[in-house]
């Protein structure tokens, strides 16, 4: 190949990013026609879903959202009631944010869609593919990824 060129079809972080998208929308489509969720929304029912009760930075941390999209998310599943807010009392700026009971049952419906999602997903590869591309990904997260 020639230094000269590019080839994007053939440059990792664009193969990375196409087929994370890929993946990410084909899923999408499950938990928007289910429960009419966002993308951040998703991602925010998620980590409350398995950490419990965080703030909004935290929240956008953990997950790589921007705060802009952190809080719309917020708003949105605060409008279904999925989503409790309560303010630190040493810091009335920051909000402690929480699933309400309603928000926990949707989370707990979500889990086995995700899981047999992956599992559909994985089962397209045969095991020995499976496992290098797991480990492939756990090598790259170590070597680029800050550790948390």
């Amino acid at each position: 190949m020639s230094d000269e060129l590019l080839s994007l079809e053939d440059f990792l972080p664009y193969r990375l990013n196409r087929l994370a998208d890929a993946v990410s929308r084909s899923f999408a489509q499950i938990y928007r026609d289910r429960f009419g969720l966002t993308r951040p929304e998703w991602r925010l029912l998620a980590t409350l879903g398995q950490y419990g009760t965080m703030t909004a930075t935290a929240i956008g941390q953990h997950s790589a959202m921007h705060k802009t999209k952190v809080s719309r998310a917020v708003t949105g599943l605060e409008k279904r009631r999925w989503l409790a807010r309560r303010v630190d009392t040493a810091d009335r700026r920051v909000e402690h944010l929480s699933l309400t009971k309603a928000g926990e049952e949707v989370y707990r419906e979500l889990i086995p869609l995700a899981h047999a999602f992956e599992r559909e997903l994985l089962g397209k590869l045969g095991a020995e593919d499976r496992k290098a591309l797991l480990a492939g990904i756990a090598a790259m997260e170590r070597a680029t990824c800050p550790s948390d």
